[in-house]
């Protein structure tokens, strides 16, 4: 189970980085040096996911401004990723991304980020801030039927990267403690 303040568990996992090909990886070591939004969602052609990975895409340079990177991620299969961002908003698909998507069809990621639910196959909407040394700093899980607001990753975000203590209802530009 991770916890925070320990080390990330470690991934790899093929992705939607080349679109084409599908045989680009991700691995958390990809990510040393920058700040990792890992997110987690249950399933590719689904409800409320599209609009969490939209809103996402729709900040993507915010959160590269904060020197962060985002990974989406499910148990589908590439193929089906790939299916869905290439199939256009109004007719249920995602249209393209700034930020690959990765394949947890073993669930073995899902399992160790504790965020799979077992008897459906699916995982739960996990979202996790890495640091730059691949330690964990934030998790926060949904059930499936709420979304994630991007607006409070953002604000996270910056508040873990001030390296301060910070107040409820902080927003960047205010003092810390």
């Amino acid at each position: 189970m991770p916890l925070v303040g320990r080390p990330a568990p470690d991934f790899k996992m093929k992705s939607t980085k080349n679109l084409e090909t599908l045989q680009e990886t991700v691995s958390l070591s990809d990510y040393r040096g920058k700040w990792l939004v890992l997110f987690f969602y249950p399933a590719d052609f689904t409800f409320v996911c599209p609009t969490e990975i939209r809103a996402m895409n729709e900040r993507i340079q915010e959160f590269r401004d904060l020197d962060a990177e985002v990974l989406g991620v499910s148990v589908d299969n590439v193929y089906s990723h790939r299916a869905w961002i290439q199939t256009p908003e109004d007719k249920g698909g995602l249209g393209p991304l700034s930020f690959p998507l990765a394949a947890d069809i073993t669930k073995e990621v899902s399992r160790a980020y504790d965020v799979l639910i077992e008897e459906e196959g699916v995982a739960l909407r996990g979202l996790f801030i890495i640091d730059p040394e691949g330690i964990l700093r934030y998790q926060v899980v949904h059930e499936l039927n709420v979304g994630r607001s991007v607006d409070e990753t953002l604000r996270v975000l910056e508040a873990l990267q001030t390296g301060s203590m910070c107040p409820a209802n902080w927003t960047p530009g205010q003092p810390t403690l």
